[in-house]
């Protein structure tokens, strides 16, 4: 392990992508280190594609990508609007409240926060929000898809660390939804002191809103009937990628009929690129994964943890400090990749439940995403609204303070998050 790091944070600090640096620091060890076979280190790039559990992530890509082209994007936004609009700081609402509706269609943080920055980050900035607050807004309240079913950090979570998916899901809603209501109160202050205005005038009547619930409801009912066939035995976790490909065809198609043969191929070019990336991080990952393995690095890295101290919550917190600090350095789904047979271990060696912890670990490490020097969401949201870091990263104070306030509570408050997988044992 002499090489690995040091080679791979070099590369990493010189913009190499991910997937690469893990890859070529990796194959170091292999080469230097290790009296192990290269051939062995090929062997795990290829088995790590062979996993069927892990179909599910291509096919849940796909389905979000349809589903942003059959007009859902649109009509979930005027739903926000209806519910958040009237608001102190309603575009913000808005931003927060369509992130969490957008959980259950693209499970992706940072596609979210790149068409929000499209769709809504202009006309907050036009409408006088400052652009660090609409740059901040936007790319924190994306954090909130990383944890609304069908995540893909949690599908990853419970491959890579054999633990339900079906639970997983289910455990991720309730942190959404406080995360969300945290968020609001967030933004109603921030928009308070800044006079923000609401972006309607008046409060929707019940009729209105109720004509907007109707036209967002195969959106809204997306996770539902996601949860239910899995609950009920009727697909697994990844044949439910193939049924809701399947349901964006037919509401893109015969219900919304905005769905035509070129939207179609976008959305497919789209995942492709998607699906690419994806997939050579998760081989990669496997090769790396191996090298931990080899040298005992999860044994090491728990005992060092547990030697400064014997107190659960200290351990816990200690490890959530680390899980911050890797975020900031590298990608969430990376994290998940490499860092999930290390830290489970030693979190069920300290009585946490594998669902419970890896709800908290994937959300911790999607806050990555917003807070430099790799963060994918900052940039994307800076780089779309032509916002300084600096601006940014100010704004965003009063959300990642809130965010950690509340993982702290999830960690203490475990029946919280695991309400749900308790309430549908059967997953």
């Amino acid at each position: 392990m002499t090489l690995v790091f040091p080679v791979f944070l070099i590369l990493l600090f010189t913009a190499m992508p991910a997937a690469f640096a893990i890859g070529i620091a990796s194959l170091l060890y292999y080469l230097v280190d290790s009296p192990i076979p290269v051939s062995i280190a090929v062997q795990k790039l290829a088995t790590a594609t062979q996993s069927f559990p892990l179909l599910a992530i291509p096919l849940f890509i796909l389905a979000g990508n349809l589903m942003n082209r059959t007009g859902i994007t649109h009509r979930l936004l005027d739903f926000s609007k209806m519910l958040t609009g009237w608001m102190v700081g309603g575009m913000a609402q808005v931003s927060i409240v369509l992130s969490t509706l957008m959980g259950g269609v693209s499970g992706s943080a940072v596609a979210d926060a790149s068409m929000q920055s499209r769709i809504l980050g202009g006309h907050m900035i036009e409408s006088g929000y400052s652009k660090g607050f609409t740059a901040a807004v936007i790319a924190y309240s994306a954090v909130i898809t990383a944890t609304i079913p069908p995540s893909i950090g949690l599908i990853v979570f419970g491959f890579v660390g054999n633990v339900s998916i079906g639970k997983l899901l289910l455990a991720g809603i309730v942190p959404g939804l406080l995360l969300m209501v945290i968020y609001m109160f967030v933004a109603w202050g921030i928009s308070k002191r800044n006079n923000y205005q609401p972006e309607l005038d008046r409060l929707p009547t019940l009729k209105e809103l109720g004509n907007s619930f109707v036209r967002s409801i195969w959106a809204l009912m997306f996770p539902v009937l996601l949860l239910v066939g899995i609950r009920f035995g009727v697909f697994t976790p990844t044949e439910a990628g193939a049924f809701v490909v399947l349901y964006s065809l037919v509401v893109g198609i015969f219900i919304h009929k905005e769905l035509d043969w070129k939207a179609a191929m976008e959305a497919l070019h789209d995942s492709v690129t998607d699906v690419g990336v994806v997939t050579l991080i998760v081989m990669t990952s496997a090769m790396l994964g191996h090298v931990f393995v080899l040298d005992q690095v999860p044994q090491t890295i728990s005992q060092l943890i547990l030697g400064l101290s014997d107190n659960t919550l200290v351990v816990f917190m200690l490890v959530m400090l680390f899980m911050v600090v890797v975020g900031m350095l590298m990608e969430a789904t990376v994290n998940v990749l490499l860092l999930t047979p290390i830290l489970l271990p030693l979190a069920t060696g300290i009585g946490l439940d594998p669902v419970h912890f890896g709800v908290i670990f994937v959300t911790m490490v999607s806050l990555g995403g917003n807070t430099p020097p790799v963060g994918v969401c900052m940039y994307t949201v800076c780089g779309l609204l032509k916002v300084s870091t600096w601006d940014y990263f100010v704004a965003s104070i009063p959300f990642i303070l809130s965010f950690l306030a509340l993982m702290v509570f999830l960690l203490l408050v475990p029946d919280l998050v695991m309400y749900l997988p308790n309430q549908f044992s059967g997953f």
